[in-house]
């Protein structure tokens, strides 16, 4: 696991559309809400431009969320949450999201709160198993 201007990388062993298959399973296996997919790869190639596979994956709880929004409205710039699925130069697939103890600094949250988000690692970890 990677952490670099807060936002932690882990490594998957699926394809990238696998990966975000798998975590969007979890997801709504457990009733949170998923508000978006983008596969920014394929909105690339709609213009006539290469990229590498790279989904985007927006999801999130109102009820985790909204007291979050509330105690600090700006955090509504990071929420849904979200995680990136993209492939590297080397054809290695990652799995990034924003470290919930960086959104706990940037936002001034109360550890009460953190919680909320913090939920996040182990999903995500359900789904690079």
């Amino acid at each position: 696991m990677n952490a670099n201007n807060g936002i932690i990388s882990q490594p998957s062993p699926y394809s990238v559309t696998e990966t975000v298959d798998r975590l969007e399973a979890i997801l709504q296996a457990k009733g949170i809400t998923i508000f978006a997919r983008i596969d920014q790869h394929a909105e690339a190639e709609k213009v006539g431009l290469s990229l590498r596979a790279t989904q985007l994956l927006l999801f999130g709880n109102p009820e985790a969320g909204t007291p979050l929004m509330v105690a600090e409205p700006a955090i509504a710039l990071d929420l849904p949450l979200k995680v990136l699925a993209w492939e590297a130069a080397d054809g290695k697939v990652w799995l990034s999201y924003n470290d919930p103890d960086y959104l706990k600094q940037r936002f001034s949250l109360c550890d009460e709160l953190v919680k909320n988000i913090a939920v996040i690692a182990p999903l995500i970890n359900q789904a690079l198993q």
